[in-house]
């Protein structure tokens, strides 16, 4: 019988090695799975390189990892916001590689790499730094520059319901770069408010099939008073 179902967080993260490929899911603060982030720390992997949209807010998720020196390198598309004083306070002195690429960039590198295609050329970042030495072509008079794929050890992604095959959907903005990270990565991670029974998800509505899908995991949600969510004490 298929059970993805983890009976913790640790359980799930049991088998990441240092030096792994992690693609965190996340856009700016939607859709970041911060349980998960948490209990990577706790699992004490270290010398990761992590792919996210962003590089952290204030002190939690994804800045908490790189506070705790988790994290050799970092590849984002837009790593400098107002609260991401952690970020620069490892880059600057030195402590934090990083890797900028253009945000259609990254998210078309991932689903590259889960949908097996080897490389692509792409226009953008032509003639800039970003380009560095890699090669550019010309095709149909336009200048594009060759990207390689993007392939995870391990996804981390926060889901709004699944099954215990799996089987997942988002809620909204959450969804982002979930769904092809989970199919970009060996293994994938997912936390979820609802387990549905199996059979009850309409298989039209279904984002990302089990098959991608590794270990989901519960998690419980409470409503703030400002509509939003935040993690069950």
């Amino acid at each position: 019988m298929i059970d993805k179902i983890a009976a913790s967080i640790a359980d799930a993260m049991s088998g990441i090695q240092d030096g792994a490929t992690v693609l965190i899911g996340g856009f700016g603060t939607a859709g970041i799975p911060n349980e998960l982030i948490d209990g990577l720390i706790a699992h004490g992997a270290k010398d990761l390189t992590v792919v996210n949209n962003n590089a952290g807010n204030a002190d939690t998720g994804l800045a908490a990892l790189l506070k705790a020196g988790r994290v050799r390198k970092i590849i984002c598309s837009f790593p400098r916001q107002a609260d991401s004083y952690v970020f620069d306070e490892l880059y600057r002195s030195g402590k934090l590689e990083l890797e900028l690429v253009p945000q259609g960039n990254l998210a078309e590198r991932i689903r590259a790499a889960g949908a097996g295609v080897g490389a692509f050329f792409c226009p953008t970042g032509f003639g800039t730094q970003l380009a560095g030495d890699r090669e550019t072509r010309e095709i149909n008079g336009k200048q594009y520059v060759l990207e390689y794929p993007i392939h995870g050890d391990v996804a981390l992604i926060k889901a709004e319901r699944g099954d215990r095959w799996g089987n997942l959907t988002y809620r909204m903005a959450a969804r982002n770069f979930g769904p092809v990270m989970a199919m970009a990565s060996k293994k994938t991670i997912a936390t979820v408010h609802e387990i549905a029974e199996l059979g009850t998800m309409d298989p039209e509505s279904i984002v990302t099939p089990g098959i991608f899908v590794h270990h989901v995991v519960k998690i419980d949600r409470v409503a703030t008073q400002a509509g939003g969510f935040k993690k069950a004490a």
